[in-house]
């Protein structure tokens, strides 16, 4: 979610005289870059997000509690894709049987259950796998639900950890993008900036794969800010700019602004 000003962006209404916008983004983890995104006013529920995306067959969707739904659910199951998600301490099952696990890696349970609430049952009618782990660095039990049965426990919990990718990846852009700001006032002016800003990372994260460059995104970044005019290649430039120096100029011209 990003915050915006009421009195400037009134059609952004969210609630306590506040306006914002949500930008919903599906995050490739092959890559951890976006594979598919939609920007809504905060209002919309992030639910609402999987009623347009495309599943893929065999793809696996990691998702936490806002997603959980079971007749959304249900239909990546029926579109032959898999589906991890932090379960809901009110759902109401019965288990069926469970398997053997190995409590040394986090483990605690792995059963497969079929749904007893009425309408939890008519929206999900086939069984699930009910997957309970303990995570030593947080200390906290963790309940997953998957349509997959075939793999390990232990890589679905794994997969489950990697959805702090995306976390990571909005704090990144909220840092380093400065999409805070926006130079125009409409809906369609802060979705164009929103839209520069996702394919501005995106080329560098391509940039970064294919040069095989060793910086980071930032460093990258701050190293392009500050040398649109040179005509160096972009791979030297890129490996012999010393960053110390490109920071002390930036405060230079920040230190001139202010007098």
């Amino acid at each position: 979610m990003i915050e915006l000003c009421l009195a400037t962006f009134k059609w952004a209404y969210f609630e306590l005289n506040k306006s914002a916008v949500k930008i919903h983004t599906q995050l490739d983890l092959r890559g951890n870059i976006p594979a598919f995104f939609h920007i809504t006013k905060a209002k919309v529920h992030d639910i609402n997000f999987l009623d347009i995306l495309e599943f893929e067959i065999g793809a696996f969707y990691v998702m936490d509690r806002g997603y959980f739904d079971f007749e959304r659910l249900w239909k990546i199951n029926q579109a032959e894709a898999y589906f991890v998600i932090r379960a809901k301490k009110s759902i109401s099952y019965e288990r069926m049987y469970s398997n053997d696990v190995d409590k040394t890696i986090g483990l605690r349970s792995d059963q497969t259950i079929k749904l007893k609430h009425f309408y939890s049952k008519k929206h999900y009618p086939e069984k699930l796998r009910r997957i309970k782990y303990y995570d030593a660095e947080t200390k906290k039990y963790y309940v997953y639900l998957t349509n997959n049965f075939k793999v390990d426990a232990k890589i679905i919990a794994d997969l489950y950890k990697q959805r702090w990718q995306i976390e990571l990846f909005f704090k990144w852009i909220k840092q380093h993008l400065r999409i805070e700001v926006f130079w125009g006032y409409s809906q369609n002016a802060v979705k164009t900036q929103i839209c520069i800003a996702l394919c501005t990372f995106l080329l560098v994260a391509i940039m970064k794969k294919k040069l095989g460059i060793q910086r980071n995104l930032y460093e990258i970044l701050q190293i392009l800010s500050a040398s649109q005019f040179e005509k160096t290649p972009i791979n030297t430039l890129l490996s012999e700019l010393n960053l110390r120096i490109l920071e002390d100029q930036a405060q230079k011209r920040l230190f001139s602004l202010d007098f």
